[in-house]
């Protein structure tokens, strides 16, 4: 397959790097999002991300423009139809990633790949109400998109071996990074892995053990994190973070995935992190701690 132009559903904060990554590669973009304040806020996310890297001098005015001239907004799926590659990036609901894939059934010509950014959920279901399961992959990037070279890709149990091939081809030859293949399980390597060692975190401020900015800095000093764990969670949504810990609490039945309660407290108190401005600990709208 020859990928020239990837549709990219969902302008969330992965939505959005994964967008810039693409675009800052040589592809041309479709970005999907349900209104146009919704497009232009993510648009808008996408252009402030390039300004800060204008200012560190990482890339040059020219290449902002370039960059940004390969991503179209688009809030009709019938656009998608001329993509190469569609890639699903919206929050971690099954019945409505259910949804979209339905609709992409519809519009995008049988042999084009369709990819979810999916953290958790399973595959084999998501490509349950499709036409085509064969065609549906998992293709998990991980936070920040534009700087973690690895990319997780997930076969359901449909999956065939030419999209999977393809799959593995488009992100270690076209993206460049480093694609490893997970067999369907809860949580996948990765989210399950990390999640475990966010909620530890969470036990051991919950006892009083350390602060927030202590236990961080001994993992990130200690252990050359790039984010302690309680920034990691920031970062990612704490709201993703419990509803991930439920969905694999659920699924196994172990109470290691049990969510610690001063998660569910952050939660209920609408301090989600990064994208509320709070959480563990304070951010500015560009996503920098304060």
């Amino acid at each position: 397959m020859y990928f020239k132009k990837i549709g990219v559903i969902g302008g969330g904060t992965m939505g959005q790097g994964i967008c810039e990554m693409l675009a800052a590669k040589g592809l041309d973009v479709l970005l999907v999002e349900e209104n146009s304040d919704k497009l232009n806020h993510a648009y808008s996310m996408i252009e402030t991300s390039l300004d800060k890297q204008l200012e560190k001098w990482a890339i040059t005015q020219a290449e902002k423009k370039l960059i940004l001239s390969r991503i179209q907004k688009v809030t009709h799926f019938a656009e998608l139809g001329s993509c190469d590659m569609v890639i699903e990036t919206i929050s971690e609901d099954l019945n409505a990633k259910r949804e979209v894939f339905t609709q992409l059934d519809q519009v995008c010509p049988s042999n084009i790949i369709l990819a979810s950014n999916t953290s958790t959920l399973s595959l084999t279901e998501i490509a349950g109400g499709t036409m085509y399961p064969e065609r549906v992959i998992g293709m998990h990037f991980i936070y920040p998109v534009s700087r973690i070279d690895l990319v997780e890709i997930i076969r359901g149990l449909k999956t065939s071996d030419s999209t999977f091939d393809n799959t593995k081809r488009f992100v270690e030859e076209v993206v460049e990074k480093r694609g490893i293949m997970v067999y369907e399980s809860p949580g996948f390597v990765t989210s399950r892995i990390i999640c475990i060692l966010i909620n530890e975190a969470l036990h051991v401020l919950g006892e009083g053990v350390a602060t927030a900015e202590d236990i961080d800095d001994s993992m990130r000093v200690g252990y050359q994190f790039q984010y302690g764990p309680l920034e990691m969670a920031d970062r990612f949504g704490l709201d993703s973070v419990l509803a991930a810990l439920e969905r694999m609490f659920r699924e196994f039945g172990e109470l290691k995935y049990r969510p610690s309660f001063v998660l569910k407290k952050m939660v209920r108190a609408g301090n989600l992190g990064v994208k509320t401005g709070e959480g563990f600990f304070k951010y500015d709208k560009d996503g920098d701690r304060i």
